[in-house]
């Protein structure tokens, strides 16, 4: 009778373990996505002249440059997709 119960009670604590980490896997991701979308604002938020929106003195800019080459990168990417909404697709899919 005990090994059954023993049998149960080991179920029920791996069925938990298995919640447990799905759980933690989507907190994981959910905060993975909320950090990128903070870069991503305050890359926005520096970088706010290149896309028409005031942005800080141009001596912060310039020192937070070299920080930010990623974003850079990113905003010029949307600069040169921003008339050719598939090709902008395409190059989210990587397709060749």
């Amino acid at each position: 009778m005990t090994s059954i119960l023993n049998h149960i009670k080991a179920k029920i604590v791996s069925a938990f373990k298995i919640v447990d980490e799905v759980a933690r896997g989507k907190a994981v991701e959910t905060i993975a996505y909320e950090v990128e979308e903070l870069e991503n604002i305050f890359g926005i938020l520096v970088l706010g002249a290149f896309i028409g929106i005031p942005s800080p003195p141009i001596h912060i800019t310039m020192d937070l440059l070299p920080d930010m080459e990623r974003e850079f990168n990113i905003i010029l990417e949307k600069v040169s997709t921003a008339h050719d909404p598939l090709g902008d697709l395409f190059s989210v899919l990587a397709i060749d």
